[in-house]
């Protein structure tokens, strides 16, 4: 039996405007909401359902109408749940339609599609709840299982998510970790019992890269190609995990090549093998039986070519930006301030880190995709000038009472 896991994830990050340094002090509004720009967030919004979210998700009501045996998972960042009940409610309900076949798994992971974890676990851990909480609201699911933003993992982080109740957790097949090994079982974390389900990053960016790509030996990639490809796994592997951005339907690979009828054709032509079937992860993870342990000392991500966190803290710009807005943690949260707190929690989502790339040889065009800045230099520059702003209006909230500072005392006696 050869099993089939789909995972999607759906995020778009609140882009900060072209924030001068003549605004710090005068312009609170720091994300670009609003204007004439086309990386207006409304507007990629929009542009990105119109031509991806909505299509693509018609097109998977009707396989899950059509083939009872097919399924899929997502993971929604809070912040596009967020944009979706605000800017576009007929988005969310397609996927709430999805939801409902029953046959749709929906994932945990951090509620601002942050790097918290390298920073703060403890607000890895408040934002966790955030999601898990948005997840019930929205869909009626509690998420059994774990994908951290950009598929990020190490040891300490699969304990982590262990020690937090979760079975399953996603991660990147990368060579380099895997050696000889194949990503096509499943792995038990190193020295605790989460389950590890392991992207096969060579077939899925079949998928999500290389698709369009006349240049490409293997163009054009039909159904019948593709599956006979994951057929062949039959005997040297038991699951084959396609984790990629759901943007790859409409917006990555444009509809003019072909990405929606091979689509459509796909599983179909996957169920007439009769030893295929579909799983979702929390399925894999409760029905297969991992083949050894896997150590991940060091992080491991599903961005760019080196799959490492070079995208988000390979240059001093980055690391400084990193350093900044976790450096205001205890002095937002101490305000109470539900306004600056949220602000806060926004600017801590991975997309302005990686704006912030000087990748740019390799990974150029990846880097750009709705960039709404000419420069690495430039993203950072905006960046730290709402740092500025925010500071500044955390500095003019009055302090906190002496019964808060008593009870923050106490907690911290507590805990010690």
């Amino acid at each position: 039996m050869l099993n089939i896991c789909f995972y999607f994830q759906v995020h778009q990050p609140h882009r900060v405007k072209r924030y001068r340094i003549f605004n710090v002090g005068h312009d609170h509004d720091y994300f670009n909401d609003d204007g004439q720009s086309d990386l207006n967030n409304k507007k990629v919004l929009r542009k990105v359902s119109e031509k991806s979210y909505l299509p693509t998700n018609a097109l998977l009501l009707h396989l899950l109408q059509k083939h009872p045996e097919f399924k899929v998972s997502f993971s929604f960042s809070g912040v596009v749940l967020e944009q979706f009940e605000k800017n576009a409610p007929d988005v969310l309900e397609s996927f709430k339609k999805l939801v409902r076949t029953g046959r749709v798994e929906i994932l945990s992971e951090t509620y601002y599609h942050s790097l918290a974890f390298l920073h703060s676990p403890k607000e890895f851990r408040r934002q966790i709840e955030m999601h898990r909480k948005k997840i019930e609201e929205l869909f009626g699911q509690t998420p059994k299982v774990f994908r951290n933003t950009e598929l990020i993992y190490r040891n300490d982080i699969g304990k982590e998510i262990s020690n937090l109740g979760y079975k399953g957790m996603l991660a990147e097949g990368a060579d380099h970790i895997l050696g000889w090994r194949s990503p096509n079982f499943l792995y038990k974390a190193k020295d605790v019992p989460l389950v590890l389900l392991l992207k096969n990053y060579k077939l899925s960016d079949d998928i999500a890269f290389r698709f369009g790509s006349r240049s490409w030996k293997e163009y054009p990639l039909t159904a019948p190609k593709f599956s006979q490809w994951l057929t062949s796994h039959h005997g040297s592997g038991e699951i084959v995990n396609l984790f990629m951005d759901y943007e790859t339907f409409g917006e990555h690979q444009w509809e003019d090549t072909g990405i929606f009828e091979f689509m459509r054709h796909l599983p179909g032509e996957l169920l007439k093998h009769p030893d295929n079937r579909f799983v979702t992860p929390s399925e894999a993870v409760r029905t297969l039986t991992p083949v050894s342990e896997i150590d991940m000392p060091n992080y491991v991500s599903w961005a760019d070519i080196e799959r490492d966190l070079s995208a988000w803290r390979s240059n001093p710009i980055q690391h400084d930006a990193l350093r900044s807005i976790y450096a205001l943690e205890d002095k937002v949260l101490e305000t109470g301030n539900t306004r600056l707190i949220e602000d806060w929690r926004k600017l801590q989502t991975s997309d302005h880190f990686y704006y912030m790339c000087t990748k740019w040889f390799s990974d150029g065009d990846v880097h750009a995709y709705f960039n709404p800045y000419e420069s690495p230099y430039e993203a950072f520059m905006s960046y730290m000038n709402v740092l500025q702003d925010l500071n500044n209006r955390i500095d003019l909230i009055p302090p906190p009472n002496i019964w808060f500072r008593v009870k923050k005392g106490l907690q911290k006696l507590l805990a010690y």
